[in-house]
């Protein structure tokens, strides 16, 4: 008696085991399927042009005055490119924010490294750093 209730607890649980285990799928393809539908639906609208999308990220890269600061010392030493360990000894910040901070503005296309271990050598990215200055002039000139 006790081993037929057994065996009968058990199918009923396999099966709730199954039907829970379909409902999960079932669910996960809906909601899968509702978010591809809604990135799809805010991937086609597109607010803003290029340019405004390239000006927002040079204007954020230059937002801090540290990197204001980095960016005035690689500008006065245009003609050469400057090592992160020389930057740290004339630049008033701790080398790992100037490593954030050069990370930064590499990553917005105003620098750009050049890596020969152990020494990282940043300079100005002159085609960006030319686009930068035209669009913020243009920006500003209206």
């Amino acid at each position: 008696m006790i081993k037929i209730l057994y065996i009968l607890i058990n199918k009923q649980f396999s099966k709730r085991k199954v039907i829970l285990e379909y409902s999960v799928n079932i669910y996960y393809i809906f909601v899968s399927f509702f978010y591809e539908i809604q990135n799809s639906m805010i991937a086609e609208r597109k607010y803003y042009t290029e340019s405004q999308e390239k000006m927002a990220r040079y204007a954020k890269a230059i937002a801090h005055p540290a990197r204001v600061f980095i960016l005035d010392f690689l500008a006065d030493n245009i003609d050469k490119c400057c090592y992160s360990g020389d930057m740290a000894e004339d630049i008033p910040i701790a080398r790992s924010t100037l490593s954030e901070h050069l990370k930064e503005l590499k990553k917005a296309g105003l620098i750009q490294g050049e890596i020969n271990p152990p020494y990282i050598k940043y300079c100005i990215n002159k085609e960006n750093w030319e686009e930068a200055k035209g669009l913020l002039h243009f920006f500003f000139e209206r």
